[in-house]
């Protein structure tokens, strides 16, 4: 799946696939506005992509300190481009994981 096709299937459907990811359900949630449920998923989770959208969901909050932290924890370097480009990033590197896993 590309970054368009996800975009638009957040368009589309409502709930969220449970088949994806945590990082990815995460950005799903913030990209339909729901930051709260975004943060909910990520904030326990130990992985480096998980990290990653903490990082950026605490930078889209304005707490750069705390997303300095969860950068350094995801092994991913501080971003300081606009929002949107970041969440673009970071969804496109989770896709292309996703569909590498999945011989997609």
């Amino acid at each position: 799946m590309t970054t368009e096709e996800f975009l638009r299937l957040i368009e589309k459907q409502r709930s969220c696939p449970q088949t994806l990811p945590k990082a990815l359900r995460a950005l799903w949630h913030d990209k339909q506005g729901d930051w709260n449920q975004a943060h909910e998923i990520v904030q326990n989770a130990s992985d480096a992509d998980s990290a990653w959208v903490h990082a950026y969901l605490h930078r889209q909050e304005g707490d750069l300190r705390n997303a300095r932290y969860w950068y350094q924890r995801s092994g991913q370097p501080e971003f300081s481009g606009e929002l949107n480009q970041e969440w673009q990033q970071i969804a496109s590197f989770l896709l292309k994981k996703v569909n590498t896993t999945h011989g997609c």
